[in-house]
C-alpha cells in the first residue's frame, strides 16, 4: 500500500507539519485501517477566509473551521478495477484557525494538526461523527492513531476528542 499526496500550501499560511510528516500520517492511517490499495489524497493548506468560503460552499456553514474532508472514492469500492488506485479525496487545513484552537484546547499547533490530518483521513475512509454511536467509534480510533503518531508519553493527558462541540476560535 502506498499513499501519494498532492500537497499545496498557500504562500500566506504556514502549516505546523511538513509535507513529509503529513504523508507519514496518511500512510499510518491507511496501514492501520488495513487499506492495501494505492491511494491518492489532496492536502491543501489555506487561510481562514479560504476555508470559510469552502465551508460555506460544501457544508452550508458560513464560518471558518479547522479542517474539511471531501470524499471521492473508497478503497473498497467494487467499481474500482484490481490494481486501480483510489482517489480518496481532499483534506483542507486552516493553520491559523488550528493554532487558535490548539491554544483553546491547551495543546500545540503540531499536535492539533496531527489530530486533524488523522480526522480528515478517517472521514475519507467513511468514518463520521454525526450520530453519537458513530462519534464514539471515530473518536476512539482517532485517539489510538494520534497516540501512535505522537507517542502516548508525548501526548500526555491532552484531550483529543471534541467533535460534538466546535470551539468558536
Amino acid at each position: 500500500m502506498t499513499c501519494t499526496i498532492d500537497f499545496a500550501c498557500g504562500s500566506a499560511v504556514a502549516c505546523a507539519l511538513r509535507e513529509e510528516q503529513i504523508q507519514d500520517l496518511c500512510d499510518l492511517v491507511l496501514r492501520s485501517e488495513g487499506v492495501a490499495r494505492e491511494c491518492y489524497v489532496s492536502v491543501t493548506i489555506v487561510s481562514d477566509d479560504e476555508i470559510q468560503e469552502l465551508n460555506k460552499k460544501w457544508r452550508g456553514n458560513d464560518r471558518p473551521t479547522d479542517v474539511l474532508s471531501l470524499e471521492c472514492e473508497r478503497p473498497d469500492d467494487p467499481t474500482l478495477a484490481d490494481g486501480e488506485p483510489c482517489e480518496l479525496g481532499d483534506i483542507v487545513l486552516a493553520p491559523d484557525y488550528i493554532a487558535r484552537q490548539a491554544s483553546a484546547f491547551g495543546t500545540t499547533p503540531r499536535t492539533e494538526t496531527t489530530l486533524l490530518v488523522v480526522h480528515g483521513m478517517l472521514h475519507l475512509l467513511g468514518y463520521d461523527h454525526l450520530e453519537e454511536s458513530e462519534a464514539l467509534v471515530m473518536e476512539a480510533r482517532e485517539d489510538e492513531l494520534v497516540a501512535l503518531a505522537i507517542g502516548a508519553e508525548a501526548l500526555g493527558s491532552t484531550t483529543l476528542t471534541r467533535h460534538r462541540e466546535e470551539v468558536g476560535v
